[in-house]
């Protein structure tokens, strides 16, 4: 019975939200609730909950301020000079832009840390993407494969898990995996790019007064410069310098029908950070603070690496500090705050909500139950596969559950039946982490809720667009490890 409910509970969470009949923090607390309740979990419900929301303080606290000190460093114009070298580099070209995100994504993921890398990809693409009118979707699937695909380094946490649980050196884990890393980087790739080619011709489409015979959009400098765009990246005949505020078309009449068929891909207005990005004007500049900026953010993401101190204080005292310098007037620093309050109650009311379903997971024993009826169907003469089996299954099971319930709840009994079969622990180790660019996507990590949170994103929309992918990419990681040896079969 705890099967069926655990399974029907995840299925009908899945569909609530990818067919948008609940907001995703409804459908996390109401649905577990639901199922809980059916489960018999009466009045230990709010027990079951409230635990599992202890456990969730300390990455709400992480979130809420890592967003303030972020977004405060994108209103001061800290990133405007690293938007400006993005565009001019890559031009106007929607392709390029999404491979740019996908090498950007993976290139920051080496830091091991999932939030710091959506941080820092939103707060330097998306108002990329605003500017030429790209779907954030697509910035949130690109991001959310490379950094699901990097996430096995053995810094990152599941490498880690894995041969801890299993008693075994983290480099022998890691390094035979790296062929798969390799190859899951290069689909990461194939697909950036080909959803940058979608994004070029739905754009074709949707404004071809304006698309230029190169790919590029007719007109415009890349930076803002000089330029007859008239889509809001340059210069128009009747519009002064910084006069296209926000990437803001002009008032031309083919502009205003541009913008009218796009208006309802995103509202650039709904989003602070995209706002105060592309606003050259705004009030809140500090370009004589810009080497001060730069030099506390060095240090913020140096003790991060470090892990010296606990991150979320760490970014706790980056924002009083940066406030501080940045604005020392009271009434700039509440009114700071607030500008940012929308992204900090969407993420940490997200993660709040997470905790009901883990709770309820891990409270009515749902996830012991299904974790052993796996264990249990699989048959006997496929023992010897053990090992890929568990890379298969690592892909839904990672998503529907935490790590620490995988690795040290599932794999070690995984593990133990494979030994049975001449299949080797570190064999399971290897199969086990490939599940990781899926898991990545789950509503159960905080990082990804930070994602869809920051580019105001529908996670129904960005699970529509990335899950398929990240499974894809999943099994090419799989079946790298078994051509190479890396995953031996019994």
């Amino acid at each position: 019975m705890l099967v069926l409910l655990g399974f029907a509970m995840i299925a009908v969470f899945m569909v609530l939200i990818m067919t948008k009949k609940l907001t995703p923090v409804l459908a996390l607390i109401i649905v577990p609730t639901v199922f809980g309740l059916f489960a018999g979990a009466g009045l230990g419900i709010g027990p079951m909950v409230m635990d599992s929301m202890k456990s969730m303080t300390s990455t709400a606290a992480l979130l809420m301020f890592a967003i303030i000190y972020f977004g405060l460093m994108i209103d001061v114009g800290l990133f405007d000079p690293l938007v400006r070298f993005i565009l001019r580099k890559l031009g106007n070209d929607p392709a390029k832009v999404v491979l740019g995100t996908a090498i950007l994504a993976a290139a920051v993921s080496l830091d091991g840390d999932g939030s710091t890398t959506f941080i820092l990809t939103t707060a330097a693409m998306l108002p990329v993407y605003l500017r030429l009118k790209m779907s954030p979707v697509v910035l949130t699937c690109v991001a959310g494969l490379a950094n699901g695909t990097m996430n096995i380094l053995p810094w990152g946490g599941p490498t880690a898990r894995a041969a801890t649980a299993l008693k075994l050196d983290v480099n022998d884990v890691f390094v035979p995996m790296i062929p798969s890393l390799i190859a899951g980087l290069v689909v990461v790739f194939v697909f950036s790019w080909l959803l940058g080619l979608q994004e070029r011709n739905r754009l074709r489409a949707t404004a071809p007064e304006i698309w230029g015979t190169d790919n590029t959009f007719d007109g415009g400098s890349a930076d803002g410069g000089s330029g007859t765009g008239r889509f809001g990246f340059g210069r128009t005949a009747s519009t002064p310098a910084g006069g296209v505020a926000a990437g803001r078309p002009s008032t031309g009449s083919s502009s205003v029908a541009v913008l009218e068929r796009t208006e309802d891909l995103v509202d650039d207005r709904d989003s602070a950070m995209a706002d105060t990005a592309l606003d050259p004007n705004r009030a809140t500049l500090r370009p004589k603070l810009f080497w001060f900026n730069l030099g506390l953010t060095v240090a913020v993401m140096v003790t991060l690496v470090a892990n010296i101190i606990p991150l979320p204080f760490v970014f706790m005292v980056g924002s009083a500090v940066a406030l501080l310098v940045n604005f020392p007037k009271v009434k700039d620093q509440g009114a700071q705050l607030i500008a940012h309050a929308p992204s900090i109650v969407a993420v940490v009311s997200m993660v709040m909500a997470a905790a009901v379903l883990t709770g309820v997971l891990n409270g009515t024993g749902m996830v012991k139950a299904m974790s052993e009826w796996l264990v249990a169907i699989i048959p006997s003469d496929m023992g010897p596969f053990m090992a890929v089996i568990t890379g298969v299954l690592s892909i839904p099971m990672t998503f529907f559950m935490s790590n620490d319930a995988f690795y040290f709840g599932v794999l070690p009994v995984l593990s133990e039946t494979a030994g049975h079969y001449g299949v080797s622990a570190v064999d399971m180790a290897r199969a086990s982490i490939t599940g990781q660019p899926f898991h990545l996507q789950s509503p159960l990590v905080p990082a990804i809720l930070l994602l869809v949170s920051l580019a105001k994103v529908d996670l129904g929309d960005h699970h529509k667009k990335v899950l398929w992918r990240t499974a894809v990419i999943s099994l090419v990681m799989l079946g790298v490890g078994v051509l190479t040896g890396a995953i031996g079969i019994g």
